[in-house]
């Protein structure tokens, strides 16, 4: 590759690397989300879902699970294509350290003071690993999950105790790419969102 192309190629990368941060820095964090439940049912998932979803095995390994499915039975915001589930294994020691580092992003308090500001600017309600919730609403505070399709926790499978992938649900600003953790990288790759309403 001749070098004047590779040194625009390199600039480019990283002018896009801190674009986001530098957005971030001068748009101020959201409120923590509220719980917002599956209304209707869509095919497809929702561009801040697939971008969260490529930024979680991008940065942390694991692999992408599913985002959308077919709707009927509980309500999931699966159903709204805005929850993304990560390939990930609790009895295996490189994925519970691939956990552990996405937490301690998604909950850091920032340089401003606000606490659990990614988590925030990402419009994420909740997260469900390991018989555990972790909830806007709640602060993001480890609470003792239990799925509804299990009677008890010994008679309950692998995957709805989420130990063989972690669930992440978000908002419907945050699935719509309107959260100020979204609105940058997707102005980055394809210009001005412009004016957009959210979230009939």
């Amino acid at each position: 590759m001749p070098r004047p192309v590779l040194v625009v190629l390199v600039a480019a990368t990283v002018l896009l690397a801190l674009v986001p941060a530098a957005w971030s820095r001068t748009n101020p964090v959201e409120d923590y989300a509220t719980y917002e439940p599956a209304t209707a049912c869509r095919r497809v998932a929702q561009p801040g879902t697939v971008l969260l979803g490529r930024w979680i095995v991008r940065g942390y390994g694991g692999r992408f699970g599913s985002t959308v499915r077919p709707c009927g039975g509980s309500r999931s915001e699966h159903h709204e294509g805005r929850a993304f589930d990560w390939t990930v294994d609790v009895r295996r020691p490189a994925d519970r350290a691939r956990v552990r580092r996405l937490f301690a992003d998604l909950f850091a308090t920032d340089a401003a003071g606000n606490r659990h500001a990614r988590a925030r600017r990402m419009g994420i309600m909740y997260v469900i690993w390991n018989d555990r919730i972790w909830s806007a609403w709640n602060g993001f505070r480890a609470e003792p999950y239990l799925s509804s399709s299990c009677p008890t926790l010994r008679r309950c499978s692998r995957t709805l105790r989420h130990q063989d992938h972690l669930h992440v649900s978000i908002s419907r600003a945050g699935a719509a790419g309107l959260t100020s953790w979204y609105v940058p990288r997707m102005e980055a790759r394809t210009g001005p969102l412009g004016p957009r309403i959210c979230c009939g």
